[in-house]
């Protein structure tokens, strides 16, 4: 533990910045847009700024074990603050948060490319008894990373994710008639039965639109009536949330679910798994589907099309409770506790 006298100087890696657009990169900047406003934290941001696959490997065996913590004490940091489970594997620097969105790859190691399982199978323990507190995104995730990396519970705070503009119920709508997938396409998503499913379900003029990047796996949606968008900006995101009959995020397993909470945020009715931190999140303001059944996924896709007006109400009741600023806020509690 530190003892800080004054605003405490956190360092935020924003390394995901260059990796990926999608939850971790949500994470990052709404940690970003919302931390200033909270009082006694002043933030400097740490990153290895380099995109691309050999880069990605460079920085999670130089940057995260060595070069990051010097960065840090070069910045005379009080806390540091990795936002994934890549962080220092030792607490020889600053003392360390991180941020811990999910498990999967442990759970799902087939969903994975071979770096990531290695990475993973040789550092998160490591990295779980460096950091002088871990968070968590949601219940789930807290209790698998005591089930898995064998942490006590006291030295895990659960910190949900939030929301904010421009995912909000006002705003333009997109036009047409479809069902929207917000998913990287990579095979924990679970977007080929999802297209099945469109096919089976009863939605007489409807398409499936799918937004993200074409991440890795051999997912393919071709030969379905899925039509892939690729990358779109939040704004144009908002906008589809805002224009379909439905969003279905039907993932075999998740830690939190973004898509699913700008979703609602946005007045859409929402599919989902039944895997445990999405119904944590959706509660009673989703449809809950078995992931791994296509007909059980077209039956609810009819029923949130059906039960529209009520899931959008619903959906927009529970997303007002999770908002970047109160993120924000829990997150710096947390900082004061390993200042403490």
């Amino acid at each position: 533990m530190i003892h800080v006298a004054g605003p405490l100087t956190v360092g935020l890696d924003v390394s995901p910045l260059v990796l990926t657009k999608a939850g971790t990169a949500r994470y990052v900047r709404g940690l970003l847009e919302a931390l200033p406003a909270v009082a006694d934290v002043k933030l400097r941001p740490l990153a290895f700024g380099r995109s691309g696959r050999v880069a990605a490997v460079a920085r999670d065996v130089g940057w995260y074990p060595v070069a990051l913590p010097r960065a840090a004490r070069k910045q005379a940091v009080d806390v540091l603050h990795c936002t994934t489970f890549r962080a220092p594997l030792t607490n020889g620097g600053p003392a360390s948060v991180a941020t811990f969105h999910d498990l999967a790859v442990l759970r799902l190691p087939h969903c994975f490319n071979g770096w990531s399982r290695f990475y993973a199978g040789r550092t998160l323990r490591h990295v779980a008894r460096a950091a002088a507190a871990l968070i968590a995104v949601s219940e789930f995730t807290r209790r698998e990373i005591v089930e898995l990396l064998d942490v006590p519970e006291d030295r895990i705070h659960v910190v949900p994710n939030g929301v904010g503009p421009p995912f909000t119920a006002e705003g333009p709508a997109a036009q047409g008639d479809y069902v929207l997938a917000v998913s990287t396409l990579e095979p924990r998503k679970n977007l080929t039965r999802l297209a099945q499913a469109f096919e089976l379900a009863r939605l007489s003029g409807c398409e499936l639109r799918v937004v993200g990047s074409s991440g890795w796996g051999d997912v393919d949606l071709t030969g379905t009536s899925g039509r892939r968008l690729g990358e779109v900006t939040d704004d144009e995101l908002a906008a589809l949330y805002r224009g379909a009959r439905c969003v279905a995020y039907v993932s075999l397993y998740e830690g939190f679910g973004l898509p699913v909470l700008e979703a609602m945020a946005c007045g859409a009715p929402v599919v989902t798994s039944t895997a445990e931190a999405l119904r944590e999140l959706g509660g009673d303001a989703v449809v809950t589907v078995d992931p791994l059944d296509p007909e059980a996924i077209a039956s609810g896709l009819e029923q949130a099309v059906q039960r529209g007006e009520e899931l959008r109400a619903r959906g927009l009741e529970r997303a007002r409770e999770f908002t970047w600023q109160r993120t924000a806020e829990r997150t710096a509690a947390v900082y004061q506790t390993v200042a403490a």
